[in-house]
């Protein structure tokens, strides 16, 4: 029986303990939140044995694995602690809010010994894993263009709280918190991404956020391929996602996130397997709440914590390692850079 357990109690942990449950041989017996009386309620609800206010006093009472829930700002030090009492450790994404504290987190772990794991269950959707498998298998070749269209909405309510729209806390607005998970399939299915060149501004949402609402980039690859990705949480009602990638043969795959949560292939022009699928209807159904999208995630976030546990009962590497988390990491914070500073960004860092 291995021993869990969640560092931060907010609204993803619910996905996390729900999932951490479904798994034979797991045992949740701690959380911890720098808010004790959150802690405790999270506990009581959950049935969970012990609430402590913070990190350190869990994990000094003897762990297995933690899974990191707090806000972005916070996950280094969730990282950090866990490796320094040997503990493995998954965190949600994004890895970190840059990228010398993912390097941090990174050398952390591989000091103590212990695997790094970062959510992007996305990732574990049929429609995402099925684009992979058919670029590993040849029936769809290398890609030669692709791109994320993700059309969000998020409202002032959304960012009512505290941590949420500010830089120092979440590091980013639609392309650290939205975004990420469909650039981190761009990249899965395009490989190493080289120069970036991309503009974010502030424009549906003045006054509310201090981060991003609004993103255009290209982004080039080791490959000779090019992509594009347009990000926004101002979209009314939102429209979701869009990742598709197309080969030399002009054979073109696409996932489609809609509603939210919900992943499904809209687009697949293999020969002898075309198939094509509408995401939007009259009438359908926009903008659903977020503890509605979280509910949809929970399967997933299932087979990603399912395969980390399974990675530290036969000690092979998680699907998701924190190096592989940092790709897409890069990519955000270069699109950052590159709209400040006004010039194309080299992708030269190596880990």
């Amino acid at each position: 029986m291995l021993r869990l357990g969640i560092i931060g109690c907010g609204k993803i942990a619910v996905n996390h303990v729900k999932a951490l449950r479904r798994i034979a041989g797991v045992e949740v017996v701690a959380v911890a939140d720098v808010d004790r009386t959150r802690a405790e309620a999270f506990a009581r609800e959950h049935d969970v044995p012990r609430a402590h206010a913070n990190a350190d006093a869990m994990l000094a009472a003897g762990l297995d694995a933690v899974t990191v829930c707090t806000p972005h700002r916070a996950h280094v030090d969730g990282v950090v602690t866990a490796a320094r009492y040997g503990v493995h450790v998954l965190c949600e994404k994004p890895v970190a809010i840059d990228l010398v504290e993912a390097d941090r987190m990174i050398a952390a772990t591989a000091r103590a010994g212990v695997l790094f794991g970062v959510l992007f269950q996305r990732r574990f959707w049929p429609a995402a894993a099925r684009i992979r498998r058919a670029i590993d298998d040849g029936r769809l070749g290398e890609p030669i263009c692709g791109g994320v269209l993700a059309r969000f909405n998020r409202d002032a309510q959304y960012y009512a709280e505290p941590w949420r729209g500010r830089w120092d806390t979440e590091g980013g607005g639609v392309l650290m918190t939205q975004a990420i998970h469909h650039i981190d399939l761009l990249q899965w299915f395009m490989g190493p991404a080289t120069r970036v060149t991309g503009r974010f501004a502030n424009l549906a949402h003045q006054g509310v956020i201090d981060v991003e609402d609004t993103v255009s980039a290209v982004v080039e690859f080791a490959s000779g391929g090019l992509a594009t990705v347009q990000a926004g949480t101002s979209f009314q009602p939102g429209l979701g996602a869009q990742v598709w990638v197309s080969d030399a043969r002009g054979h073109t795959a696409s996932v489609m996130e809609f509603p939210e949560g919900i992943g499904f292939t809209d687009v697949w022009t293999v020969p002898g397997e075309e198939e094509f699928a509408s995401a939007y209807r009259p009438g359908g159904t926009f903008d659903i709440p977020l503890a509605t999208i979280h509910k949809y995630l929970v399967p997933y976030h299932t087979m990603q914590i399912e395969d980390f546990i399974d990675a530290i009962r036969t000690g092979r590497e998680p699907a998701v390692t924190g190096r592989e988390a940092v790709k897409s990491l890069e990519i955000i914070q270069a699109i950052y850079e590159s709209s400040r500073t006004g010039r194309t960004v080299e992708l030269t860092r190596t880990l």
